[in-house]
């Protein structure tokens, strides 16, 4: 297999270019996508310092857009933060999420915004709970008012995360999917739709099968959360939307129907979550 197996279309629908680990390619790397058959990226926010990082680029690239918001993890204390320098929600903001939610409001105004997001819950790290589920709740009361979709961070939080889409039924994406077939199937119901990334692919990930057989491709999305979790078998090395190909290859295989059905379908489906022309 070569290293791009298949050309796309891909649409990428969680990527974090603006992350440190581009800064020395950043230009390159992006440029070089649609020739390996990407036709689209939705860059994700984690936070009010790199907003602006985000949107910028949606507007440097047409085929690029943004998804605004505060992410979980962003209301670590400094103490919890280890090396890394602690977000604007904290350094900036005092934790007051709210202050930093009205700071990204105008952000909402520009066409190239067109989710909310990244934002959630995670029990992996220790971030105040009680903290983050008023700002999760919070930010999809805010996609509901703007009639936008919300992209979802879920890490070892499905039961907390599930009550809140339960309650508020918004629409949008359940992004690196780690829960089970039978309630990523009620979720795509509901308005969900379900991403897949590099994790998919890896050695032992049966229950990301199983949920990827009980869905049909209308309910799947790809994704990469680069420059995180390159799938096999490039795992460990730095991601980008390219290498998607995979994930889409895997899904094929699983599904049985080539990998272009898979790339075009579900480029399809994130251009109607994000209310895209096609």
């Amino acid at each position: 297999m070569s290293i791009y197996p298949s050309q796309g279309p891909i649409f990428d629908t969680h990527a974090h270019y603006s992350s440190g680990a581009f800064n020395a390619d950043r230009e390159a790397v992006l440029d070089g996508l649609p020739a390996k058959g990407v036709v689209g990226v939705c860059e994700q926010a984690t936070h009010s310092g790199d907003a602006p990082r985000c949107l910028a680029l949606a507007h440097a690239y047409p085929w690029v857009w943004a998804a605004i918001g505060i992410h979980p993890e962003s209301l670590l204390p400094a103490d919890k933060c280890g090396s890394a320098p602690p977000a604007p929600t904290i350094s900036v903001y005092g934790g007051d999420w709210a202050a930093e939610m009205k700071a990204l409001a105008p952000f909402y105004d520009d066409p190239k915004v067109v989710a909310v997001g990244e934002c959630g819950l995670d029990y992996h790290w220790p971030v105040p709970k009680e903290a983050q589920q008023a700002l999760f709740e919070a930010e999809i009361r805010l996609a509901l008012e703007l009639d936008k979709p919300i992209v979802v961070h879920d890490r070892e939080a499905h039961a907390d995360v599930y009550a809140l889409l339960k309650k508020y039924k918004p629409k949008g994406i359940l992004h690196c999917y780690s829960g089970s077939a039978e309630d990523a199937v009620w979720l795509a119901r509901q308005g969900i739709l379900i991403g897949f990334g590099g994790a998919a692919t890896f050695k032992g990930a049966k229950r990301a099968a199983k949920v990827i057989d009980a869905l049909p491709l209308e309910s799947i999305l790809l994704e990469t959360d680069c420059p995180y979790m390159a799938p096999e078998p490039v795992r460990g090395t730095r991601c980008d939307s390219s290498l998607i190909a995979y994930v889409g290859e895997y899904i094929a295989q699983r599904k049985g129907v080539p990998a272009e059905t898979v790339f075009a379908q579900t480029a399809a489906n994130a251009r109607r979550v994000f209310r895209l022309e096609p």
